[in-house]
């Protein structure tokens, strides 16, 4: 029996029982193409702004080399993005649709990039804490149901592997220099740290779109267990590098070979989600102001595609 002989809600739960992938041109419910279009534009236009709070110290990097390096990662980022743009856009949605949904509020990102980075070493626990949760979370997503959103990860996870890793490298040469760079060090890990455990979501029994997302293939582990994950990797990695974890219940459990870590302010994560976090309207601000600054950028390469377009029709005639 062909595909097209078949009901497609059934051909589409086939693919899904089968742990195969959905691919733009197959019959998919509605629901999950929403679905599919709400969590990879979160992600694009997490890429997006999160260019911002480490763009802000490429000019006052500390040495020629870091300087390189954080250029790069910014980069990068920049192209993680236009990545994701273009899965969301098989699903039949433009860029322009979700830049302005972003813009106007209709759509989020990440609420990791609404905090300050005040201090070089808040450079270093950025790339080892959130984007170490990144990659936590990004690793499943290489093998989720939707085919181009899949593909994309694939790269996306081999380049954040390095972000991580200079972020570490960070922190490893400011504890292993002076009182005052260890003291930095210490200071930027205990802001970003519970920050990055809220970045898995909230926890399952509050969370809307686990169960369902599951049930697609979207999602193949819970935001407990991915936070769980993060945690129980991390801590060593802390530990290596004489930083104290801020959390006065965190204590190692013999019996499920887990960490056990205290409760995450969640008012405080949804207040940033809400729009109150200390950098959200500055982040938004700057992010539109670099779209209508770029105006004049898309049409003038549409501009350019139209008439390449008419000089090729000429050309055939």
């Amino acid at each position: 029996m062909t595909r097209t002989e078949v009901d497609p809600q059934a051909r589409f739960d086939e693919i899904i029982e089968a742990g195969e992938k959905v691919e733009p041109r197959d019959w998919m419910p509605e629901a999950y193409r929403k679905t599919m279009i709400r969590q990879i534009a979160q992600h694009a236009h997490s890429e997006v702004i999160g260019q911002q709070p480490e763009g802000n110290w490429i000019t006052r990097a500390p040495s020629l080399a870091r300087k390189a390096i954080l250029i790069a990662k910014v980069q990068d980022e920049a192209g993680h993005g236009l990545y994701l743009y273009s899965a969301a856009e098989t699903l039949g949605v433009s860029r322009h649709e979700l830049n302005e949904m972003l813009h106007s509020g209709r759509q989020k990102y990440s609420s990791i990039f609404n905090y300050p980075t005040l201090s070089w070493a808040d450079i270093g626990a950025i790339g080892w804490l959130v984007d170490g949760a990144a990659i936590t979370n990004q690793v499943m997503l290489t093998r989720t149901s939707y085919g181009p959103y899949s593909r994309a990860m694939i790269r996306i996870c081999k380049e954040e592997s390095f972000h991580q890793r200079q972020g570490y490298e960070i922190m490893l040469a400011l504890v292993n220099g002076t009182e005052q760079q260890k003291a930095i060090a210490q200071d930027a890990f205990e802001r970003w740290w519970w920050p990055s455990l809220a970045m898995f979501g909230p926890p399952d029994d509050q969370s809307t779109h686990t169960e369902q997302s599951q049930a697609w293939g979207i999602k193949l582990e819970t935001n407990d267990e991915l936070r769980q994950k993060f945690v129980d990797m991390t801590v060593p990695q802390a530990d290596y590098l004489g930083l104290t974890v801020p959390d006065p219940e965190l204590r190692y459990d013999e019996d499920s070979g887990h960490y056990h870590f205290g409760e995450i302010d969640w008012d405080d994560f949804w207040q940033v989600v809400k729009g109150n976090g200390p950098c959200n309207r500055e982040r938004i601000a700057h992010k539109t102001k670099a779209w209508d600054d770029g105006a004049w950028v898309r049409e003038a390469a549409l501009a350019h595609a139209a008439k390449q377009a008419n000089n090729s029709k000429g050309a055939e005639k």
